[in-house]
């Protein structure tokens, strides 16, 4: 079943949010919890994860139904992206060095800038390329 767009575009407004406070504070506490937020998304889907569930209970309510729908296997692929720099970077926060969590960080937090603001999803083109490259090889 297709997604409403406008969904994982608020779950990256968010995240945007979230690391760029980890980037200022090098909270690895505020990264954990946004890793697990990704690992959700990842094993659940993006309306599973706690920004989706968010965004079901209390902005889709105020916006209205939606007029666009995306098929749900880019997002949750962009999430298991996620989940891997927010990995990497909670490893170099917690256990060095410090600037391969900054740089982790940094570039989960270019990608999820990106969606939020411009509507691009790296990790859903990153899915679209994996599958193409699939097709081919078979």
């Amino acid at each position: 079943m297709d997604i409403d767009v406008r969904g994982p575009r608020f779950g990256a407004a968010v995240t945007t949010v979230v690391l760029a406070v980890v980037l200022v504070t090098g909270s690895a506490w505020l990264l954990a919890w946004q890793t697990l937020a990704f690992a959700l998304g990842a094993a659940g889907g993006v309306a599973r994860s706690p920004y989706g569930w968010l965004f079901r209970k209390a902005v889709r309510p105020r916006i209205g139904p939606p007029t666009e729908f995306e098929a749900p296997e880019p997002p949750r692929f962009a999430q298991t992206v996620g989940l891997v720099f927010a990995g990497v970077g909670l490893a170099g926060f917690t256990l060095g060095p410090d600037w391969l969590g900054l740089a982790a960080t940094g570039a989960a937090l270019a990608a999820a800038f990106l969606n939020a603001v411009f509507g691009y999803c790296l990790g859903c083109e990153m899915y679209l390329i994996v599958r193409r490259v699939a097709v081919r090889a078979e």
